[in-house]
């Protein structure tokens, strides 16, 4: 009998190539080849049935629309929520339009947004703060009063700051597709529209915790780690533990000894691996409660990576290494350290300084 190759579909995204099957979305297949290519989300998550379509980070330019009709597509286009067809071209970072495009977005998104960052449990890990600093601009046109509302604890474990929101739907489609009944929403619509949960009920269920791993911004913060520590100082480490509700399979944050916060495990889109329940993520605070796997992997151009990681778990970059070696001088370690003034006058490489500094102000 013979075997039957299933049909596949070439798309090149940025002069890259890539075979996907039918049904793949734009997003999907950039994300096949790689984060150079790969356009930012801030409501798309995978792992979430219907999510993608609202933000508009993701916007696109298709230059060909397939092999069969090569016309461009008029507009741009949702990548999350764009199917590919055979022989689709697709411009994302070598597009001026979509580069302009995204600055847009940027601007719109911060037009209510505040700038407390300074203060917000999610710096260091915000996708809107990594958004807007690889696509938006420094300044901003914006002249009214931003919006602001007041916090609100919607459950015995989380807080929401509807001011942070930027309504990217990702908490709402969680608590449905997570739990058997859903008691927050938006409610309102346009300007008005807002995170709020039915008649003031609380979200209290296993799962409910997971809301605040999928927020791309401070919006909704765990009660237990608000003003503990900044993300930066802490360290994370893979562990697990048998559950019988969840896979167990969690990251510990450590401030030295004492683990400060436990949030579920993430992929290199900042999307979850696993969803974990209420009892994994704040009633075992303790080392003894967890069997530890080791140091998590973390991106090196994370705040997180600072000051804590061998190099043989963060690689650096291969360009870095290459300027340094062929710009800077090598540091002689066998030379004597002296620590006295007088001594160091004595030096060669003193008297060279001084000299080099003298020529300078002459100048």
């Amino acid at each position: 009998m013979e075997d039957i190759k299933p049909i596949m579909f070439k798309v090149t995204v940025d002069g890259v190539e890539v075979e996907v099957a039918p049904g793949t979305t734009i997003m999907q297949a950039a994300r096949k080849i790689g984060p150079e290519v790969a356009p930012p989300a801030m409501c798309y998550y995978e792992p979430l049935k219907g999510t993608g379509g609202k933000c508009r980070a993701c916007l696109v330019k298709v230059a060909a629309g397939s092999a069969k009709d090569p016309r461009p597509m008029p507009k741009l286009v949702a990548s999350c929520i764009t199917p590919v067809q055979d022989g689709m071209i697709v411009e994302n970072f070598t597009s001026p339009q979509v580069v302009e495009a995204r600055k847009a977005v940027v601007e719109f998104l911060l037009l209510n947004h505040p700038l407390d960052c300074p203060v917000c449990d999610q710096a260091g890990e915000c996708h809107l703060q990594d958004f807007s600093y690889e696509n938006g601009v420094g300044t901003t046109r914006y002249e009214e009063e931003r919006r602001t509302f007041e916090k609100e604890d919607i459950g015995p474990y989380i807080q929401l700051h509807m001011t942070r929101c930027v309504l990217c739907y990702r908490c709402v489609y969680t608590a449905d597709q997570l739990t058997d009944g859903r008691v927050h929403g938006v409610m309102g619509r346009g300007d008005h529209a807002e995170i709020s949960t039915y008649i003031g009920r609380a979200i209290d269920n296993d799962f409910s915790g997971n809301v605040i791993d999928v927020c791309p911004v401070g919006a909704l913060t765990d009660k237990t780690y608000r003003f503990k520590n900044r993300v930066w100082f802490s360290k994370p480490v893979d562990a697990h533990c048998d559950c019988e509700k969840c896979s167990g399979n969690v990251q510990l944050w450590y401030r030295g000894d004492e683990v400060i916060r436990v949030t579920a495990r993430k992929n290199e889109w900042g999307e979850v691996k696993e969803f974990i329940c209420n009892a994994c993520r704040f009633e075992k605070k303790k080392t003894s409660d967890w069997v530890i796997e080791g140091p998590s992997k973390v991106k090196r151009a994370s705040v997180i990576s600072a000051n804590k990681y061998a190099g043989n778990l963060i690689k650096k970059p291969d360009f870095a290494l290459k300027l340094a070696e062929s710009q800077y001088k090598k540091i002689d370690d066998t030379r004597p350290f002296v620590s006295e003034m007088s001594e160091i006058k004595k030096s060669e490489d003193y008297k060279t300084l001084m000299q080099q500094n003298e020529n300078y102000f002459k100048k």
